[in-house]
């Protein structure tokens, strides 16, 4: 069996204040960079009249069975200060994620000045605070590892590979064009036996892409 991880349950978001600056912590659970990055950016663009908007994240460095020779996933772990005094926001919000042994998450810091300074000290315990705070509101759970998968297939067998992905229980998206494409979100353990499932009911004539 994968090895199991610890990540946050969903999307959340806090707000408070500090001593005249507000403050906004985002959460979301994202298994790559591409995802990571395009959390942050959905926030930035969202809160684009705020100062500052302060990224991190800890996610898989490459394809979620990709380990090192001891068998741990490897992390990209990223953090920026968005402007703020160096070190006084983005690493004391990556700290948080690596203190509480998540990964497979992304947060942002969104912060309106309120015209007060509060010194590298305040800051690191204001933006600590919304990772926290955002980290809690969104609750953490046990995940196994998931990996991607595309499944394609003509209108006649559509519903037999609905019937057969749903039956799983796996999280996916559809898609009806020219051909109907469905988007899964398998664990890794239940890769191999969906695709033979899929290849079984439709005699090999859905496509998957990995």
């Amino acid at each position: 069996m994968s090895d199991a991880y610890r990540t946050v349950d969903g999307r959340a978001t806090i707000r408070f204040e500090e001593r005249g600056s507000e403050f906004l912590g985002h959460v979301a659970p994202v298994d790559t960079v591409d995802e990571a990055e395009r959390f942050v950016a959905r926030v930035a663009d969202e809160y684009d009249d705020a100062t500052h908007n302060v990224p991190a994240y800890r996610v898989p460095a490459g394809p979620a069975s990709e380990q090192t020779p001891d068998g741990d996933v490897m992390l990209r772990e990223y953090s920026s200060d968005d402007g703020e005094p160096s070190g006084s926001a983005g690493k004391p919000a990556l700290n948080v994620l690596q203190q509480r042994e998540v990964r497979n998450v992304a947060a942002v810091v969104t912060r309106y000045y309120g015209g007060t300074n509060l010194g590298v000290g305040g800051l690191a315990r204001a933006y600590s605070r919304a990772v926290k705070d955002a980290v809690d509101a969104a609750g953490v759970v046990t995940e196994e590892p998931h990996r991607r998968l595309t499944v394609e297939t003509e209108y006649d067998d559509s519903g037999t590979v609905r019937g057969v992905i749903e039956s799983t229980g796996v999280e996916f998206d559809a898609e009806y064009g020219e051909r109907v494409r469905f988007d899964l979100r398998v664990p890794i353990d239940e890769t191999e036996p969906l695709v033979e499932r899929l290849n079984s009911a439709t005699s090999g004539r859905v496509r998957i892409e990995r």
